[in-house]
């Protein structure tokens, strides 16, 4: 594999991670099919560098010393990659523009469990017949108010400010530093008791605190309610439709999901993080990493999917 194909192993892509896979087991399974992909391309013939070396001098008898130029293999270009390189430091960037991710969330009304799965030790068993769509959306509404509330006050914004104002319209608040689980939208897409489906958009989010949202919500409703399932569907500027599936992870394939993403990763890192983000570390689709050494390591997991 030639430094051509190394220097496109810079950058973020998704992956769509099966349920039940454990994501270390998932970034080890893209290593290995990146390190497969590397070893099976022909290696590029080793760099020559000329140096002098202190020997005697051809046809004298005497002890006489000389510089003889001579040709030996540079060994700085040997592709040592394992992972995504200099993404690594994108995803830094990603963690600072605190981008909001969509998840799709299925609820089960009737029962509570000790910790709040549908298959955890059950608690207690509650009826739901009063429980409507109407009350539903109320209480969702509301959520949504207060997590908004809590948006600025953790983004440190005065709101009476040009600057804070500009940042609203844009959609750009965003907490200063680490919050609690902020939630900025939330709506119901199915209600057919004791099932329903929600469609939450949040940043800083656990899966635990979005299992503890559906009791939250049940108990709000005067009844009780578990998750059934969690599943992310968008991550900052990833969605589904931009993962890889598992039979897509290859070389080749990591290489062109780097490169369709380099201009919307640039763009929206950009917009989010402006002033401080050094436009100079951000992709292109006609930019080479080949200026700086390879790493030799895969990112923390960010994939699309739950």
């Amino acid at each position: 594999m030639g430094s051509a194909g190394l220097s496109r192993l810079h950058g973020l892509f998704a992956v769509y991670k099966p349920p039940g896979l454990k994501w270390k087991h998932l970034r080890d399974t893209v290593e290995l099919q990146l390190l497969k992909g590397l070893n099976a391309g022909k290696p590029p013939a080793p760099k020559q560098r000329v140096r002098f070396l202190l020997g005697p001098m051809e046809g004298s008898e005497e002890k006489e010393l000389t510089l003889t130029a001579t040709s030996v293999p540079s060994l700085v270009n040997h592709p040592l990659v394992l992972g995504v390189g200099h993404g690594c430091r994108l995803l830094t960037d990603m963690y600072n523009a605190h981008l909001t991710k969509d998840y799709t969330v299925r609820g089960l009304l009737g029962k509570a469990t000790d910790d709040f799965c549908e298959h955890g030790r059950l608690v207690e068993k509650t009826t739901y017949d009063h429980v409507t769509r109407e009350k539903l959306d109320r209480i969702l509404a509301m959520i949504q108010g207060s997590h908004q509330k809590a948006l600025v006050m953790y983004s440190n914004l005065d709101l009476k400010t040009q600057e804070a104002y500009e940042m609203a319209v844009r959609g750009l608040i965003r907490p200063m530093n680490k919050s609690p689980m902020l939630i900025t939208g939330i709506r119901c897409l199915h209600f057919a008791p004791p099932e329903f489906l929600l469609e939450v958009q949040c940043m800083h989010e656990t899966q635990k605190e979005l299992r503890k949202l559906v009791h939250e919500i049940g108990l709000e409703l005067k009844t009780t309610a578990v998750c059934s399932q969690v599943r992310r569907t968008r991550d900052g500027f990833f969605t589904l439709d931009s993962a890889l599936l598992r039979t897509q992870w290859d070389l080749h394939n990591i290489q062109d999901a780097i490169r369709a993403a380099a201009p919307q990763v640039a763009a929206e890192l950009e917009k989010s993080l402006g002033p401080q983000l050094d436009t100079k570390e951000l992709p292109s689709r006609e930019w080479s990493w080949e200026s700086q050494g390879p790493s030799s390591t895969l990112g923390p997991e960010r994939g699309a999917g739950h």
